[in-house]
């Protein structure tokens, strides 16, 4: 394990070297700042020398003295924004805390591994991670964009506050594309709905295939594959945002034609998952497994870090197409690492391949490996896959329905409600990447040591925060409250999913069907993502209307609609909670 200590802090390192591109803002300029908000003087004021103005009445002179006094008034200072590595900083403490407990735990019995063996599987691990975390920093780099397109009309010009009064006082007076945002919520969704769909299905395709050609080429064709994606998403967004004429029918079908390069995106994405799960099935004992859902958790929670507070960081300091051509240098520049570094097993990396406890070999008959169609049916078969399957179905819908939506929400209802700026709304992905850490480290610690590496104790546990806090919710999300309530939702469900998807997977599938087994678990869970989408672009507010989208009693179905959702995941997870995997089994 102080290889896996020493592997945490090289990995804080690798994320924190962003910081010196990521800055402190510069000063404020006070005196533009103030001369933009001086009271403008009226042309009738500045006539001649000699004219003389007639005298105020009292009342029109006791507005005018509150003027001043207004205008005199200190203005409060404006928050100052903190730099990236003020962000990271806590990330950065819970990472080596983090590394110090999994070094402390005694070693597993019965499982015993070289130093060297231990090293080189930390190197194997590491890259493909960091991969797997830019490919989420890529994935979700759509949902930061949407707040920078919502500040844009279909004409391409800023969505300002008296644009919008303008558009509601005078309604058809204006042409609609200066009052349309040029991605709305309804927008969003679609787009959103369109990719989860995609990535859900392609796991039919993509799982098999990896089964067949191992785990690093589907590292390969995932990185390769959304690295170009993101480079068309970018063009796109800058011919869009182009201060030209023919760029009008761009933005016109700005929803169809994003949703097709996502679409497109999400097809490559879908390796990802797979290959990081294939690739590390044969280098880890039943036994360690939950630690290795502990990695996962950790590298999923960095990728949401990575979306979401670096990619507003993206946002705030550079142009929007940026949001996506920063993706595509690190995705090109990991693909290049993955191609030189990574082993799909151990035997490929110079040390012998071992029992691992798990149902390898299960899925075979008289030595040979049964046939695509034939696995899948057998998987379709098993009560226990198909449970976890449903489960994760649950995980997808809940997991998105609060990582895309809380900042959004608070955003559009910020006027009453006055959560946009808060230390949630500010730090949303630094809390969702702790969050996210603490669920998978407890998820896989408790999973090994506590239940004997069984998987549906943690979940069900983990199930039972998601359906109190989904109530509770419901009460609370007008209140400040609301963020601490889904940041703890966030850590179950990021704990459920470590735990079910990149571990469970490995037990049932074993190394030689991990990638199917995958496929399916995870096409459930954006199948769940996909009816979230589905099912919010009609019962969430329309943000072309601001009045409607700024009324929290207009969002009460965001909350209520996760609770059956957490009830059912609930009861899925007890029906699996005795349930190991079986291996092949001794023929005499």
């Amino acid at each position: 394990m102080q290889t896996f200590k020493t592997s945490i802090l090289c990995l804080a390192i690798v994320l924190s070297s962003g910081s010196l591109a990521f800055g402190q803002e510069a000063p404020l300029e006070g005196a533009a700042v103030a001369a933009t908000e001086a009271p403008a003087v009226n042309d009738d004021d500045s006539a001649a020398a000699g004219t003389t103005a007639p005298a105020p009445s009292p009342v029109v002179a006791q507005e005018a003295s509150t003027r001043a006094q207004e205008a005199s008034a200190p203005k409060p200072a404006k928050k100052v924004k903190k730099s990236f590595m003020e962000k990271f900083a806590p990330i950065l403490i819970l990472l080596i805390v983090v590394a110090f407990v999994l070094g402390r735990l005694p070693q597993v019995e019965g499982v015993s591994h070289s130093k060297e063996y231990r090293t080189r599987r930390v190197f194997n691990w590491l890259p493909l991670g960091l991969t797997y975390a830019f490919l989420y920093m890529g994935r979700y780099n759509i949902k930061v964009s949407q707040h920078a397109f919502g500040d844009k009309n279909l004409a391409g010009g800023d969505l300002t506050k008296d644009l919008i009064a303008k558009c509601m006082n005078e309604g058809s007076g204006l042409a609609e594309a200066l009052c349309t945002p040029m991605m709305s919520n309804p927008d969003f969704a679609f787009i959103f709905m369109v990719g989860t769909w995609v990535y859900g299905c392609s796991f039919l395709i993509n799982g098999p295939m990896v089964d067949r050609l191992g785990g690093k080429f589907g590292i390969l064709m995932g990185a390769g594959g959304s690295a170009v994606a993101n480079l068309l998403m970018g063009l796109l967004t800058w011919y869009a945002l182009a201060e030209s004429g023919d760029s009008q029918w761009v933005r016109d079908d700005f929803r169809y034609l994003m949703a097709g390069l996502y679409g497109i995106n999400m097809y490559f994405q879908s390796f990802g998952a797979v290959a990081i799960v294939k690739v590390n099935a044969p280098w880890f004992h039943i036994r360690e497994r939950g630690v290795f859902g502990a990695i996962f958790g950790v590298l999923i929670s960095l990728g949401i870090y990575l979306a979401f507070d670096v990619g507003y960081m993206i946002i705030e300091a550079f142009d929007v197409q940026m949001v996506f051509l920063i993706p595509t240098v690190l995705l090109a520049v990991f693909w290049v690492l993955d191609y030189f570094i990574v082993r799909n097993t151990p035997g490929e990396a110079g040390f012998a391949d071992f029992d691992l406890g798990d149902a390898s070999g299960s899925l075979e008959r008289d030595g040979e490996r049964l046939g695509t169609a034939q696995i899948f049916g057998l998987m379709l078969k098993n009560p226990v896959i198909m449970t976890i399957a449903c489960i994760e179905f649950c995980s997808g819908f809940l997991r998105q329905a609060i990582m895309q939506w809380y900042r959004t929400f608070a955003k559009q209802t910020d006027a009453v409600l006055g959560l946009k700026g808060d230390f949630v709304y500010e730090n949303w992905g630094m809390l969702l990447c702790c969050a996210g850490i603490l669920g998978g480290v407890c998820a896989g610690i408790l999973s090994d040591r506590v239940f004997q590496s069984r998987r549906g104790p943690v979940a069900a546990i983990l199930y039972g925060i998601l359906l109190i806090g989904g109530v509770t919710l419901v009460f609370a999300y007008q209140t400040p409250y609301i963020g601490i309530i889904v940041i703890l939702m966030s850590m179950a469900v990021i704990g459920v999913h470590g735990m079910l998807s990149g571990t469970a997977s490995m037990d049932f599938g074993g190394k030689q069907n991990v990638g199917t087994a995958v496929g399916i678990i995870d096409g459930f869970v954006y199948a769940g993502t996909g009816v979230m989408a589905m099912l919010y672009m009609f019962i969430l507010p329309d943000d072309s209307n601001p009045l409607v989208a700024g009324n929290p009693d207009e969002w009460i179905w965001w909350p209520i609609s996760m609770i059956p959702v957490a009830l059912i995941g609930l009861v899925l997870a007890t029906r699996v909670w005795n349930a190991k995997p079986k291996g092949k089994p001794v023929t005499k």
